[in-house]
């Protein structure tokens, strides 16, 4: 499952799944594009590649709910500008904030829910789709929630934006499947030990649950030839296997 020579952009590279992610695939080889508004989480991982004799990252502050077109477009020409192609995306930024009920969700939180969650991965991989079409093989991720996926009470604004996101992937990978160069797939990571995990559930008990690093093989899959003509597919972790 080598990575070598392969560019891979990861959003969220500062938190728990983005950070798994990043230093998995690092460690087969691939260059990363860290991504993430938290400058000192993002060179805490950059530290951690180079510690693990990876290839040396780059980190990309960016404000994905922040940022305009303009700034988005600007990070879509300098990585065709410093790679002239892009392997791989992946979609691991999300906001939380909370379950709640319906009647008590503030309009800027829906608002800015649905920026991180949905806004984002569209308007970022609408810029970047030119540069992942300038390579032969190219892998889209997104990372959805199998509870919210099942649009369960009190999830709000988080819940829908995943229900959301999971309809996007799958126009995607449509439009794109005759191309058969750009694949796009959902990954649900299930229960897993993550920061985010701790959030949503804070009395359960965690030592009964997954590390992120088991997690490793499914980023190694999605991103590595192994999953080449696989495209609009869900991949569940927990079920996951070669």
């Amino acid at each position: 499952m080598s990575l070598k020579n392969q560019v891979i952009l990861i959003t969220g590279a500062g938190g728990g799944l983005g950070s798994t992610a990043a230093i998995a695939l690092a460690k087969l080889g691939a260059h990363i594009i860290l991504l993430d508004k938290n400058i000192p989480k993002l060179e805490i991982i950059y530290d951690q590649i180079l510690e693990a004799n990876a290839p040396e990252p780059i980190i990309y502050p960016f404000d994905l709910a922040g940022a305009n077109e303009n700034e988005y477009e600007e990070l879509a020409q300098r990585i065709d500008e410093e790679y002239g192609a892009l392997q791989g995306l992946l979609h691991s930024a999300v906001e939380f904030g909370g379950f709640r009920p319906y009647a008590q969700i503030m309009t800027k939180d829906w608002g800015h829910t649905m920026n991180v969650n949905l806004n984002a991965p569209f308007l970022l991989t609408r810029v970047l789709l030119p540069v992942l079409e300038k390579s032969e093989q190219a892998s889209i991720v997104f990372t959805s929630d199998s509870s919210a996926r099942e649009a369960r009470a009190y999830s709000g604004a988080y819940g829908v934006s995943k229900v959301a996101m999971e309809g996007l992937a799958s126009v995607l990978a449509d439009e794109l499947e005759s191309g058969n160069k750009v694949r796009v797939n959902t990954l649900v990571p299930g229960p897993i030990d993550s920061p985010l995990r701790k959030r949503a559930y804070p009395a359960e008990d965690k030592s009964k649950l997954p590390l992120m690093s088991s997690l490793d093989p499914v980023y190694a899959y999605l991103f590595s030839v192994q999953s080449v003509g696989v495209t609009g597919q869900i991949i569940n972790a927990s079920t996951f296997h070669l």
